[in-house]
């Protein structure tokens, strides 16, 4: 029997599987029944007022629809069906669940399948562990960082040694003065897990702190070596590592099961999630090989997830990553475990431009991580996309949890989460579809072999471009980016940070990297010759008919680092024609009323066209009119548009 063909829900008795190992089934586990329990007495809220049926919240949606316009003439369906939207995993989400929407029994805070938590308490008494990541070269400089961080009130340390990063040997250096038993070390080493671990073990070593009270993270992971370089990396090393340091430190853990290589190469959150499990079961296999049983073999992961401004996937994820891994361990055998779980703010996420806007990117991740379950959380800076975070950036990530932690008391309720519709059933739909994810990558072969063939990749490129084809369309808004932009903004100056672990793996990308490359442009033109690339908007009519066309092209342009000039109310043709000669552009963009258009657009296109213009686009629904040569609407390739401007103005690549 193979562990592709599992369920991912339990039914009957459990059977233990040494698949990890062999492939072949061993022993059995009896499970036992429960009581039922006595239905609590619920309070009733309001109970004056007559119950809201489902069918008095549609006619009510229907009416708020037709009155937008959004409710097609003659439509005879659900009118809620018009608010449903997609994940990228083709889930489905609804605008209303009810206690009709089923999902099965979530359990028990510290009991399997550990939904709503891996340990009973949850986090109610101490907060989760606030880690930060440090990435800078200078052992001096990581030091001062360091322990600025926890005297602002960080629990442990997320730090990058190796390659680029800090050097191994200046690992005494970095963590002089830190008390290792009060805040743990967890490592970022990188190809160099073997000589960074033998230096930690050393400072361990030279502590007074109890071997078993550690708690550090030695960080090696060849699985998410192999997803970022392309190169084949033994696991046997990283697990003989574990073996040998399990019984001297069983609080430490060997390996990191990283997601966020899956993450940032674009794929969604059930890829992230079943590629995160299929190489947790690598691991399980290499560490039971080395000699672990797999009590032992599960203890020594830690898996780190991307937490996004979608907060409630966020939340549903991690829920979903505790329930598929308490699967994964009840078929091998090991004794229920929680999945103990690092979450960091986004990567991907994260712009260069308007980087202030990822402190609200950040405050929303961390938040869902919380309220996910996470053990560990990271808030990445929000300057980390531009280079190395300076100290107030790293106050405002580290103050970010202390305010969820300390103000909002996020904490100190035990899976908050729990028990909306909305959230189980999305728990629900998410863990189904990353075990079909994980079983498919199980079925050929195992992660290394999906990565090695290249198919785990090419599933992520075609999500990739799923989403990028909606950051185009702007679907997927930006903010500060492919919405509201600034183009006075003042850029900020950070100093370079090392160079990622990269080459030949699977690509890093962040969502805005497209519409910040036309703003490169735009910065370099205005650098060469004084003004940005412009576009002249060509307003018809008065005021109220053109100003929220006008509002819109100007937000569009910008985007692409295009300034909007606007010549407001001109009165005539002539003077609008006048208008556009002294803006000193080759592209003007038509904003006005249907009416106008109608009755307008076509010979002021014309009149623009003889009197420069290159490209006359107008905003709003496409139609044929004389001299108009595109479009621009809600709904429209942005990026297209932008990249199309900027060349017809002349602007290099």
């Amino acid at each position: 029997m193979e562990l592709m063909a599992i369920s991912l829900t339990s039914q009957g008795p459990a059977r233990a599987l040494t698949w990890f190992v062999m492939n072949d089934v061993a022993g059995a586990r009896g499970s036992s029944g429960s009581s039922e329990a006595a239905e609590p007495r619920e309070l009733a809220l309001a109970a004056e007022f007559g119950p809201a049926g489902r069918e008095q919240w549609q006619r009510l949606v229907a009416g708020v629809l037709s009155k937008t316009g959004a409710l097609p003439e003659g439509f005879t369906g659900a009118p809620e069906s018009l608010l449903t939207s997609h994940t990228y995993d083709g889930i489905e989400i609804q605008p209303l669940y009810t206690a009709d929407d089923p999902a099965p029994p979530a359990g028990f805070p510290g009991l399997p399948p550990f939904v709503r938590g891996a340990t009973p308490e949850g986090h109610v008494r101490g907060g989760w562990d606030v880690r930060a990541l440090h990435r800078t070269t200078d052992p001096a400089a990581t030091n001062r960082a360091v322990l600025a961080d926890l005297e602002g009130g960080v629990t442990s340390i997320w730090l990058r040694v190796g390659g680029d990063a800090l050097p191994v040997d200046a690992l005494a250096d970095a963590l002089n003065e830190m008390r290792l038993d009060l805040a743990p070390v967890v490592l970022d080493p990188g190809e160099q897990y073997e000589q960074a671990a033998e230096a930690l073990l050393s400072l361990l070593a030279e502590t007074s702190v109890p071997a078993n009270e550690v708690t550090c993270g030695l960080g090696a992971d060849p699985v998410g070596l192999r997803a970022r370089t392309g190169r084949p990396h033994e696991l046997a090393p990283a697990a003989a590592l574990a073996a040998r340091v399990a019984e001297r430190y069983p609080g430490l853990r060997t390996i990191v099961v990283d997601a966020l290589p899956f993450h940032e190469a674009g794929g969604s959150d059930t890829q992230e999630l079943g590629a995160s499990i299929a190489a947790g079961v690598a691991y399980l296999r290499a560490l039971t090989a080395a000699g672990l049983g797999v009590d032992d073999a599960a203890a020594q992961l830690e898996f780190r997830y991307a937490a996004t401004a979608d907060q409630f996937l966020t939340i549903a994820k991690l829920r979903a990553a505790r329930r598929l891994w308490a699967r994964v361990t009840e078929v091998s055998g090991a004794r229920p475990r929680g999945m103990r779980q690092h979450a960091v703010t986004s990567p991907a996420m994260l712009t260069r431009r308007d980087p202030w806007v990822n402190m609200l990117r950040t405050t929303v991740a961390s938040f869902a991580a919380g309220i996910g379950g996470a053990d560990a959380v990271t808030v990445l800076p929000f300057d980390s996309a531009i280079g190395l975070p300076d100290a107030f950036s790293r106050r405002i990530a580290r103050n970010t949890q202390a305010i969820l932690l300390e103000e909002s008391k996020l904490a100190g309720v035990l899976d908050p989460a729990g028990g909306s519709w909305y959230v189980e059933n999305l728990t629900d739909e998410l863990a189904r579809a990353a075990w079909d994810e994980f079983t498919a990558i199980e079925r050929a072969g195992g992660i290394e072999a999906e990565l090695g063939s290249g198919a785990l990749a090419g599933r992520l490129a075609d999500t990739w471009q799923a989403r990028s084809r909606r950051i185009a369309t702007r679907q997927d808004p930006i903010t500060g980016v492919s919405e509201f932009p600034d183009l006075e903004e003042k850029r900020i100056e950070r100093e370079r940070a090392p160079s990622p672990v990269d080459g030949g793996g699977l690509p890093r990308v962040r969502y805005a990297q497209e519409y910040e490359r036309l703003r490169d442009r735009s910065d370099a033109h205005l650098a060469a010759h004084g003004t940005r690339p412009r576009v002249f908007l060509a307003t018809l009519g008065p005021l109220a008919a053109h100003s929220a066309r006008a509002t819109f092209a100007a937000n569009l342009f910008q985007a692409g680092g295009i300034e909007p000039v606007n010549p407001g109310v001109t009165g005539d043709r002539d003077a609008l024609v006048r208008a556009f000669r002294e803006s000193g552009t080759a592209v003007a963009c038509l904003c006005g009323s249907d009416s106008a258009y109608a009755e307008q657009a076509g010979e002021v296109a014309t009149a623009l066209r003889e009197a420069g213009a290159v490209s006359v686009l107008l905003a709003g629904k496409r139609a044929d009119h004389a001299g108009v040569t595109g479009f621009v609407h809600a709904g429209c390739d942005a990026l297209a548009v932008l990249t199309g401007t900027l060349d017809t103005l002349g602007v290099d690549p």
